[in-house]
């Protein structure tokens, strides 16, 4: 019975807690013993709250019987990215150069799911300083993809992505520079959101680029990536970027009739250099959207084509900067992935800095532009498969293509832009999963969650799971 649970959505198991029927206590000691079984294999986590889950949960069932529930996160057992401050306790930022570091305060999306009745399980491994996508980290080692071990999770957030997948996790947060809520969503088969930027406050996250980051769910249905983001929207003072808008009941709109969808798509970026198998399965949800009466309009962004310059120049520079000090005192002390990549940031000139700026400024006119006309752009959320961990190259139709360069190529621009992007899951290629993007209207999640409910809806996974995970 412990192994079903472990299986079902948070949304599944929150009614089972509603009315009863699961014990928060007996549902976290199931997960942690689950998720210290399986963390060997998959090193999805980095530490451990066992006492400290264990009494969240206790808190929470009593909390539950005397009446008191909260919502659908109430006594759910969820670990969180290690760059997402829990006060009074170590977060790591997958390095060495912080390996000891203790923040005073929650994050503010902590704070959040506290409130919401969360129990914290652990924190997540993740690429160091989330500057990465292969989560190979040189100081807490390869984060194994539940689907195939071989293989690469996505990153940064791929500590998230595995433990979700291998349900080690019932839902988890994940942090968003230039695809790393998408990429490992899309690579371990989940449902990944960043939101509108300055929807989810980012106090208490360890910056890697502050106009690009994001904070979101990463969940295994739509309906749990509604719910976690209805508990960590919101404002937040002291979050200069956070933006005061009323949030919506994200689950409220799910659903409802493709025939009152128009989709966009962008063929000369989008689907430019795609794998075939991605490809084809990408094509087939918005064929089966148009087949029950979604609308399709072809859109133009042309200044898409400088977008991976202008993402590689804004996180560079702002990484860099960030990190400075570090750079000049204690070089040694990064993964030397990392360094290089820092030591590069420090290459641009504030005049390619600004000329970055400027492209990102075309490049939101065009986006809104079409966004005037369509409800929704819908594009492939990688256009290669993940490879072997280690590597550096991935396959494009048969031939070697730059990893990086090919993980960011179609979630980089909705970091430029700070538009809502969705992944859903809509098949597998080779034993992996395949992810299809969503991209919408600032602010407007409402509609990008539904438009993934309506592709959810028709079980693209046809049920498959992770092979490694609570069915096993």
């Amino acid at each position: 019975m412990a192994k079903e649970l472990l299986q079902k959505t948070t949304t599944e198991v929150a009614e089972l807690i509603e009315r009863k029927e699961v014990s928060p206590v007996e549902l976290a000691q199931s997960l942690l013993d689950h998720a210290h079984s399986l963390n060997d294999s998959v090193n999805a986590y980095v530490s451990f709250r066992d006492e400290e889950a264990l009494r969240e949960a206790k808190n929470a069932e009593e909390e539950i019987a005397r009446g008191n529930y909260r919502g659908p996160l109430h006594g759910i057992p969820m670990a969180i990215k290690d760059n997402l401050y829990v006060g009074g306790e170590v977060t790591t930022m997958a390095s060495k150069i912080h390996g000891d570091f203790v923040s005073e305060d929650d994050a503010s999306v902590v704070t959040k799911l506290r409130e919401a009745g969360a129990v914290l399980t652990g924190k997540l491994n993740m690429h160091e300083y989330a500057w990465g996508i292969d989560n190979n980290s040189p100081h807490f080692g390869a984060v194994h993809n539940p689907w195939n071990p071989d293989k690469v999770p996505g990153g940064s957030s791929g500590g998230s992505g595995a433990a979700v997948a291998a349900d080690m996790s019932f839902t988890t947060l994940g942090t968003d520079t230039a695809g790393s809520i998408r990429i490992p969503s899309a690579a371990c088969g989940l449902v990944g959101l960043k939101p509108t930027h300055g929807r989810v406050a980012k106090y208490g996250c360890f910056p890697l680029a502050w106009s690009l980051d994001h904070i979101g769910p990463m969940s295994k249905s739509v309906a749990d990536a509604a719910v976690t983001l209805q508990a960590i929207a919101g404002y937040d003072h002291r979050d200069p970027t956070s933006v005061n808008i009323p949030v919506e009941d994200y689950s409220a709109g799910l659903g409802g009739d493709p025939r009152d969808l128009v989709i966009g798509v962008e063929e000369d970026y989008f689907f430019r250099d795609v794998d075939s198998p991605i490809e084809e399965l990408v094509r087939k949800q918005i064929d089966d959207l148009v087949s029950r009466g979604a609308k399709l309009k072809k859109v133009s962004i042309p200044t898409l084509a400088y977008s991976e310059w202008a993402e590689l120049a804004t996180s560079l520079s702002e990484a860099s900067a960030i990190h400075h000090r570090d750079l000049q005192t204690r070089p040694d002390d990064f993964g030397a992935d990392i360094r290089f990549l820092f030591e590069l940031g420090e290459l641009f000139s504030s005049v390619d800095y600004l000329q970055a700026q400027q492209v990102r400024r075309q490049i939101k006119q065009e986006f809104a532009a079409a966004l005037d006309d369509v409800d929704v752009i819908i594009a492939p959320t990688l256009p290669v498969m993940a490879p072997d961990i280690g590597s550096a190259v991935a396959k494009l139709n048969g031939r070697d293509v730059d990893l990086i360069d090919n993980f960011i190529r179609f979630t980089g621009p909705s970091n430029l832009t700070g538009l809502p992007a969705l992944t859903v899951p809509v098949g597998l290629s080779e034993g992996l999963p395949v992810g299809l993007q969503i991209i919408g209207r600032a602010f407007d999640e409402a509609t990008v969650l539904k438009v993934g409910s309506q592709i959810e809806s028709t079980d693209p996974m046809e049920g498959r799971r992770a092979p490694i995970g609570a069915s096993n």
